[in-house]
């Protein structure tokens, strides 16, 4: 039998009918919920061929159907076959409702319960149960049972991450945790960034993203338990958690949690990041499960001084990088024979030169023209673009270096813009500037703030479907929480969070264009007369942006003077670092407007 995506399908459904179940949930996930999964946990790829990094599928024994957010929605439709999966928005037409027209009474669907969150379990189950169905926890993945060529789980080592970047031991992050468990006795912790930044450990198991794969349980007294392979631990590792942890195998949670029931504990999850089977084991050990946010989320993203300076030093180093790159590509591009995957490899080598790159944060995204218009457009092989002239070429890539994760999109033009070209990229580029210049008080969301990036291309009839910003961890992740900038967001800004600021504007099959700084919040001046005390934020990111796209007809006299001040700032501190033939590029790139 040909391997076909049809065929996948097939032997899908042929393993549900041996189970006795009537359809399978299939979301895009590892038992860690991260962004980046290993690629034996790359189910929904393997059955879709849906690339994204956020999608979920379900497949019934006659019907079949994917959920994307507004990021991916032309994205699917272009990798996904629809005579097999009807493509629906995740926001708009989300699981609950297809569960509500496509199943009934008696219908049982099937999921994972490691792969689904006690938060999405409760959910989905009400949403089987108000048919007369029943969302059904399955002991071993019927997708795994029909998908020969898995690839196995990955067993790369551990490394620590030295205090000299970390700025606090994890004993005293232990210790300040433990004060924090004010409703319980213990926390289980399933997010391996929450797990990492605890124990001053990074892992290697994930593309781009250095996390350690492992669960945690912090008891209120006694050492707390790593799980995870130990094949895993290095010496240099062993050593660093003698003190302050024990390990066991993945396998033994089950046992660890069962003696918490024995105790008669108060035990914290996450709902929205724990696994269901978790929350399952516990409940059957008799614990008392104590929901509420994960306690490290919110120290994590407070990054403290050692960090703020590892993320600018980061940031700078980046900042080099980049305007190397941007040099190259203003010489190189109306030549016209630079594909995206070309220019791609081009910044990931002016990264590596840095001589300090560990990883990309991300895969990054080369869009030229209409590809442009796919807010997170993956370039293969097959989709491989030249950059054409008189077009828009959209960069949106990252890097990973023991002192910080950045993230940067650039825009720019190869030739001449179009007016409407110049006002949809000034629009942009004027929310981009004003969420920038902001002050804003103690308590403030950025779902307050999500609407200054907005109100330039509003005021137009224009929006873009995706958030304004998200939080960037310390040699972590490149999408961190819990503070977002976006419209529903309700997590307050405190200083030290760092996150982007990343308004776009996209004409379907034409072109896209996104500006993307990162910031950090920090304690604004006080103002003469003021009352509340403020914060703002503090631009990290240093690379120019490019002054041929800009109407200056259409920018306030504020937004004109940041922009100068920014690009001032970016030729005296990267232009330190140039010299010759790019030195002169960037001060052309960097003059005033």
């Amino acid at each position: 039998m040909t391997d076909t995506h049809k065929t996948r399908v097939a032997l899908l459904r042929a393993e549900l009918k041996k189970r006795k179940l009537t359809g399978f949930f299939v979301p895009r996930a590892d038992e860690f919920q991260g962004e980046y999964v290993p690629a034996y946990a790359e189910r929904l790829r393997w059955l879709t061929n849906f690339r994204g990094s956020a999608g979920i599928a379900i497949v019934t024994l006659k019907k079949a159907a994917i959920f994307v957010d507004g990021r991916y929605v032309i994205q699917v439709r272009q990798q996904v076959d629809e005579k097999i999966f009807a493509p629906f928005h995740l926001i708009e037409e989300p699981p609950a409702q297809w569960i509500a027209r496509n199943l009934g009474k008696g219908d049982r669907l099937g999921f994972d319960p490691w792969l689904v969150t006690a938060e999405q379990a409760k959910r989905l189950a009400e949403a089987c149960a108000a048919v007369g169905a029943s969302f059904v926890p399955v002991e071993t993945n019927p997708i795994d049972a029909v998908w020969k060529d898995q690839p196995p789980r990955p067993m790369a080592e551990l490394a620590t991450q030295p205090t000299q970047f970390a700025g606090r031991t994890a004993a005293e992050k232990i210790k300040d945790l433990r004060k924090a468990l004010t409703s319980a006795d213990a926390v289980v912790l399933t997010q391996p960034d929450s797990v990492s930044w605890l124990f001053n450990l990074r892992g290697f198991d994930v593309p781009h993203t250095p996390v350690v794969a492992a669960y945690a349980i912090l008891p209120a007294r006694g050492k707390a338990q790593l799980f995870i392979a130990k094949g895993k631990l290095t010496e240099d590792v062993k050593q660093h958690l003698k003190a302050i942890a024990t390990t066991h195998e993945p396998k033994e949670i089950g046992a660890a949690l069962k003696a918490l029931g024995k105790a008669s504990a108060r035990v914290l999850i996450d709902p929205a990041w724990t696994p269901e089977r978790i929350r399952e084991l516990l409940v059957k050990a008799k614990a008392t499960v104590v929901t509420g946010a994960d306690p490290v989320s919110l120290p994590k993203a407070r990054k403290n001084q050692t960090e703020q300076e590892g993320a600018r030093a980061a940031q700078k180093r980046d900042g080099v990088a980049v305007s190397r790159f941007l040099c190259w590509l203003e010489a190189e591009a109306p030549k016209g024979g630079l594909t995206e995957l070309d220019v791609a490899a081009k910044l990931e080598a002016f990264r590596a030169e840095t001589g300090e790159l560990k990883d990309l944060s991300f895969e990054t995204i080369p869009a030229s023209g209409p590809h442009a218009a796919i807010p997170h457009y993956h370039a293969t092989e097959e989709s491989n673009r030249r950059l054409g002239k008189n077009e828009i070429f959209l960069i949106d890539s990252g890097a990973q270096y023991i002192d910080g994760t950045t993230d940067i999109t650039r825009t720019v033009i190869v030739g001449t813009p179009t007016p409407e070209m110049k006002d949809r990229f000034t629009r942009v580029l004027k929310g981009m500037v004003d969420l920038s210049m902001v002050r804003f008080p103690k308590g403030t969301t950025g779902s307050q703030l999500d609407v200054l990036a907005r109100r330039p291309l509003w005021s137009a009839g224009l929006d873009f479907d995706h958030g304004t910003g998200h939080g960037v961890g310390a040699y972590l992740s490149v999408h961190e929480g819990p503070a977002r900038i976006n419209k529903s967001d309700r997590t307050p800004l405190e200083p030290g969070m760092i996150l982007s600021n990343e308004p776009g504007f996209y004409k379907q099959g034409d072109y896209g264009i996104r500006i993307e700084n990162l910031v950090m919040v920090h304690e604004a001046r006080p103002v003469t007369g003021g009352e509340r005390p403020m914060l703002g934020f503090e631009t990290l990111t240093l690379a120019p942006i490019d002054r041929r796209l800009v109407d200056v007809e259409l920018l306030s006299d504020a937004e004109r003077q940041w922009l100068n001040a920014y690009h001032a700032r970016v030729l005296k501190e990267v232009g330190d670092h140039l010299e010759g033939a790019e030195l002169a590029w960037l001060k052309k790139a960097c003059a005033p407007l």
